[in-house]
């Protein structure tokens, strides 16, 4: 298996934990200086910054996962260019406190080293999950 495909495993399996609630297989994925950032206004939504680190990770995505099921996730797009890989999804997402369901599109945006996820920067429609937990 070439470096694009244990990469894109790499990638596959965090989604499945993350689709299972899974939030150790999840952050197993990730380096142990790896981080994560949800891209958008911190005043407009709370939930968004950076997270570095396992245990703030493993506290950041718990929470993440309490509040977000993620019930389908179908895969767009995957692009690879060296230790880079961007994927595109759209997603159908229950929001646990009130039961909501909404579609999105989500663009993740992986960075790798020492065959661990090292950093993961994810654009969603922030103005979206807003309005959903509002």
């Amino acid at each position: 298996m070439g470096q694009r495909e244990d990469m894109l495993d790499v990638i596959r399996r965090a989604y499945a934990a993350r689709g299972a609630g899974d939030v150790k297989g999840l952050v197993a994925a990730f380096h142990p200086e790896g981080s994560f950032s949800l891209v958008g206004d911190k005043s407009a939504l709370h939930l968004t910054g950076s997270f570095q680190g396992q245990a703030t990770l493993l506290a950041a995505f718990g929470q993440f996962i309490d509040n977000f099921d993620f019930q389908k996730r179908e895969i767009l797009a995957e692009l690879v260019d060296g230790d880079r890989v961007a994927v595109h999804s759209r997603m159908v997402i229950r929001f646990n406190p009130s039961g909501k369901v909404f579609s999105t599109e989500i663009l993740d945006l992986f960075r790798f080293q020492d065959g661990k996820i090292v950093e993961l920067t994810e654009f969603a429609d922030t103005a979206l999950v807003k309005a959903i937990i509002s």
